[in-house]
């Protein structure tokens, strides 16, 4: 199948998911030509700010394909990922991201993530949400615990 029929799959699903009162956006995940999973987006559903298409594809990849990452696999998208949805995407090591309405068609539906992409080449002292570093004497014992542990899973 083409690339064009993939992401009509994804448009297709966020066309859907729109009537049934969700988010504008549906994913498909691929691999060797099939469909793995598919997801939409169910923040409001859920009540989940992470919800997002991209997200809940992957989550269901994963668990059909019993692993934490998706190499081989391929992301079709009904719209350009938002950074959560390219960091998901990175971290889940899929070879490609392929999507079809851009983040300027996203801003004029109402979700505009310029603020997220121009917010991470600010200083954090400049974001409206503050962060702190705080360290205590035992900061690094999880990194600690994970280094001395021989069976752990390097991801």
């Amino acid at each position: 199948m083409s690339e064009e029929t993939w992401l009509a799959q994804a448009i297709d699903l966020a066309t859907a998911n729109v009537a049934d009162g969700g988010g504008p956006f549906g994913a498909v995940i691929v691999r060797d030509g099939a469909v793995v999973a598919t997801g939409q987006n169910r923040v409001t559903r859920n009540l989940d700010p992470t919800a997002h298409a991209e997200v809940m594809a992957i989550r269901t990849a994963c668990t059909a394909l019993a692993t934490f990452e998706l190499t081989g696999c391929v992301l079709y998208t009904s719209c350009e990922p938002c950074p959560l949805c390219l960091s998901a995407s990175l971290w889940a090591r899929l070879d490609r991201v392929v999507y079809a309405a851009d983040r300027d068609d996203a801003a004029r539906g109402g979700f505009d993530d310029r603020a997220f992409y121009e917010l991470f080449d600010r200083p954090r002292s400049e974001w409206s949400m503050a962060i702190a570093n705080v360290r205590p004497p035992d900061a690094t014992a999880p990194f600690d615990a994970w280094l001395a542990h021989e069976q752990r899973t390097a991801y």
